[in-house]
């Protein structure tokens, strides 16, 4: 549906001016009462779909300026392919539960549903206010029944495929909050909230088996062309294929009493090549050899125990100081009549390979650490090309790289690549290993011992077991009636809430307490969006019809955990029959950060740049004019105030000016800074964007066709203006949203400059012509100016919003005249003016005849003439 466009009654006065205070809300109102951006639940015949979209927000209540960025270059996107005549899929929603909110009702005695819906109205009104064109009729919040009932059908439907697995894990525990923290939330061996130290403790944990995926997962990132390489990378090391072998090492003389499932250690090894170069065994602190040992060892257990205060990430492992502590146990070489000691180290990680390893000190620098702490042997395995076997040794640093093997019986003389073959068979020869590919990749556990999140829907029967939840009674919904005057999950101390009976036998039962992380939530709600109202979790007609999205925007920081996630559960959504695709969003798109510079005053504390005022002495506050200390300019964080609410900005500059300057400021994949003069400059851009069409549709009358007569002054603001078309739609198909701004305002600058020739035949219809053509290739950016310009300029006609893009006229493309440079020995010395593409000698003797080089080349023997067509005629002489 369109609507007609009315003129502001604030441009029915004289003075020329952009008030955006009241231009805004009307525009705003008018797509609303228009419909304009609805889209039917799928995607009309008609057309080509569009679905784009931005990764949907927390609500932490206030909107910062990334948000700002983000959404509105996805908003650029949405009105632009609008405009291409593409039917256009833009939704909104939030991401709505998580830790913040059940912080807050601990610190602030409010219930997270009431923080969390409060904060959603409130960033709700600031997006609004800035105009994206959204689908607010599809908008979701994943803390509510009907989204997060239709995720635990989703959850149910896993189980039944075999995707859901339940089993012991090792976390980080929190003893104070009583509650599993991620790894980002050890800070320090402590937990980021209570402060009080992390243990390691085993939790029977519910895993998504994403490792059923893991093939397909990294193969297919090579499908994912209009992906970031950086973010392709990024997932395929997470996913971390290695080929290589696990070797089983068998105890020597075992001692009494050990399970028979003890004698041999099995490890995995990606350099099965270096096995002569070896120097110890080592398992992990939760290795069940290791188990067995602590339980006669104190020192033993007491290291075990210490090994437990450290983080469980790979990061925290690595970063801590190699230690370990040796068992008195051996193993046997499997090819050398030798046997070596078995260490417990605390850098050996349980859930990577079999959670065992053979230390090469000389190959691997982690081993050589710690070779060289407990003086333990570095035999040399692998010569590097061009050293000399006589002189080579290991000292300070592992040599990790390729290289022809030494030391290492009948592996010598080989290359490292045949050797690792070589060693595979003669181990699989032996029956004591064999060649395997292992993965990083590990299952995805998702069980948090929180509320605020979505129920898990198992109930646990004595009889029976792990029981879903009968689909009839989704959604398990959690309970409002919830106290958090304890530490842990309230779900536990729930008095009645967690009581209920089998649906299998009828016995009495207890619910599953844990939630899911919230990582869940956000990694399908891109699937919700195409029905969200729907019953089922999708619906496949529109499921089918507006998947994939076209383009998503979010930021790098999701780069592994999200997008995997949400890879994933695209899969194992295809493999339950509510999806009919493997690759969730075609094209992505990672922006940078918008920065600010942070203050201090006097006496250290941090301020907010609005408290702050920049002279020409400095900067000092603005209150009291003391002196304030301006650091160094960095992203926006809430920790060092350096902030700019989008709502204060709307409030003094518009949305408009908002919008115009994120995406101005530079390329939008790099950060941006913030800064008031910028800001300033694009109102001021704005009012001159207005007051220059404003001018034209006051002041040019209407000419609907192209006059017969054009002067050249006239023919050239044509030829800006359709180049400009071009440009612009380039560069917005390219994603360099800043070229196209740039370009707008070369036009802006050429429309102004026009009117010194206003009287000239066929400048009144280049004029409107190109007014009309600033209106729409604004109208992405700077929506509702363009619209008011618009309505100035053609009173009565539908919106910008629903009118079709611009199409450049390929006649008006080329210029009429290109400036040739004229040089001498390849320096300049003169311009000449010729036609495109003209004649190849005629332009030479003009640029010869040209008075200051015939001046220069008097005399001289010109001995080559260079031409390049458009640029340049350079004479090389001699004498």
């Amino acid at each position: 549906m369109t609507q007609s466009a009315s003129k502001s009654d604030l441009q029915a006065s004289s003075a020329i001016s952009y008030n955006f205070e009241t231009v805004e809300p009307h525009w705003q109102q008018v797509w609303n009462s228009g419909d304009v951006f609805s889209v039917p639940d799928t995607p009309p015949a008609d057309k080509p779909k569009y679905y784009v979209l931005e990764m949907f927000p927390y609500p932490s209540g206030q909107l910062h300026m990334g948000h700002v960025r983000n959404y509105a270059l996805g908003d650029v996107v949405a009105r632009y392919k609008r405009a291409r005549g593409y039917a256009v899929l833009h939704p909104m929603g939030w991401d709505a539960f998580g830790l913040p909110a059940e912080n807050a009702a601990r610190e602030r005695g409010v219930h997270p549903q009431e923080w969390t819906l409060k904060n959603i109205a409130t960033m709700r009104t600031t997006l609004q206010r800035l105009g994206f064109s959204l689908n607010w009729d599809r908008e979701i919040a994943t803390c509510l029944p009907e989204y997060y009932g239709k995720q635990q059908k989703l959850f149910l439907d896993f189980m039944k495929a075999g995707l859901v697995d339940r089993r012991e894990s090792w976390v980080n525990w929190d003893p104070i909050d009583q509650t599993v923290l991620a790894n980002e939330q050890v800070v320090d061996g402590k937990g980021w909230r209570s402060g009080a130290p992390v243990e390691k403790k085993q939790l029977s944990q519910w895993f998504l088996k994403i490792t059923d995926f893991a093939d397909d997962l990294l193969s297919e990132l090579q499908t994912l062309d209009r992906w970031p390489e950086r973010v392709r990378t990024m997932q395929e090391r997470w996913i971390g294929r290695s080929e290589g072998a696990r070797v089983t090492f068998a105890l020597h003389a075992p001692p009494a009493g050990l399970d028979t499932n003890l004698n041999a250690v099995e490890v995995f090894t990606t350099r099965p090549d270096t096995l002569f170069g070896m120097s110890f065994l080592a398992i992990a602190p939760d290795h069940p050899l290791a188990t067995w040992v602590a339980q006669s060892n104190t020192d033993a257990a007491a290291f075990i125990a210490e090994c437990h205060s450290l983080g469980t990430s790979a990061e925290a492992v690595e970063t801590a100081e190699k230690r370990g502590i040796d068992t008195g146990l051996r193993v046997k070489h499997p090819f050398l009549d030798k046997d070596f000691p078995v260490w417990i180290a605390n850098f050996v990680l349980t859930d990577y390979g079999t959670g065992a390893l053979f230390g090469c000190p000389s190959g691997d620098q982690r081993d050589l650490d710690f070779a060289h702490k407990y003086n333990l042997p570095v035999v040399p395995v692998v010569l590097p090309a061009g050293k000399d076997q006589a002189d080579f040794s290991i000292a300070a640093h592992a040599f990790t790289g390729d290289g022809t093997m030494i030391n290492s019986g009948f592996l010598d003389g080989l290359s490292t690549q045949d050797a690792r073959r070589e060693a595979i068979a003669r181990l699989e020869g032996m029956g004591v290993g064999k060649g395997v590919v292992n993965w990083r990749l590990r299952d995805w556990g998702i069980s948090r011992q929180r509320y605020w999140g979505c129920p898990i829907p198992v109930i646990h029967c004595e009889s029976c077991g792990a029981v879903p939840v009968p689909d009839a009674q989704l959604p398990v919904r959690l309970p409002e009636d919830v106290s958090f005057d304890k530490p842990g999950n309230p779900l536990d101390h729930h008095p009645t809430w967690k009581h209920v009976d089998c649906p299998h036998c009828g016995s009495p039962a207890t619910r599953e307490t844990d939630t899911f992380d919230t990582f869940v939530d956000s990694s399908w709600y891109f699937a919700r969006f195409t029905a969200p109202h729907a019953e089922a979790p999708t619906v496949r007609s529109a499921a089918d019809g507006w998947l994939a999205v076209d383009q998503y925007i979010g930021g790098i920081e999701h780069a592994i955990l999200h997008l995997l996630y949400a890879r994933f559960f695209t899969r194992a959504m295809k493999e339950t029959g509510h999806l009919n695709l493997s690759e969730p969003f075609a094209g992505l798109f990672t922006q940078g950060m918008v920065s600010h510079a942070s203050y201090k005053d006097a006496s250290g504390h941090w301020l907010y740049p609005e408290e702050v005022e920049i002279t020409g002495q400095g900067a000092v506050k603005r209150e009291t004019g003391e002196p304030v200390t301006v650091g160094r300019v960095e992203k926006m964080s809430k920790s060092k105030r350096n902030t700019v609410a989008p709502s204060a900005i709307i409030e003094r500059f518009g949305a408009d000016t908002a919008r115009w300057f994120v995406l101005s400021d530079s390329p939008p994949e790099r950060d941006m800074e913030w800064t008031e003069a910028g800001v300033a400059g694009a109102a001021r851009f704005a009012q001159r964007l207005f007051r220059i069409v404003s001018t034209v549709a006051q002041t040019v009358p209407v000419q609907a066709d192209i006059p017969a007569e054009i002067a050249a002054q006239a023919d050239d603001l044509r030829r800006v203006t359709h180049r400009t078309v071009a440009a612009v739609t380039e560069a917005l198909e390219g994603f360099v949203i800043n070229v196209a701004v740039a370009r707008i305002h070369e036009l802006t600058s050429a429309l102004a400059d026009a009117e010194k020739a206003a009287d000239m035949p066929g400048m009144v219809y280049a004029r409107r012509e190109a007014a009309r053509v600033l209106c729409f290739l604004s109208a992405p950016m700077m929506p509702h100016l363009a619209e008011e310009m618009f309505a100035q300029l053609e009173p009565g006609s539908p919106v910008v919003a629903t009118q079709p893009w611009p199409e450049a006229d390929p006649e008006l493309l080329t210029a009429k005249q290109v400036t040739i440079a004229v040089q001498i020995m390849g320096k300049l010395r003169g311009t000449i003016e010729a036609a495109p593409d003209e004649n190849k000698d005629d332009v030479i003797a003009r640029a010869e005849a040209e008075p200051n080089v015939a001046r220069l080349l008097e005399g001289k023997r010109i001995v080559k003439r260079v031409h390049v067509p458009n640029r340049i005629v350079n004479f090389v002489t001699a004498g």
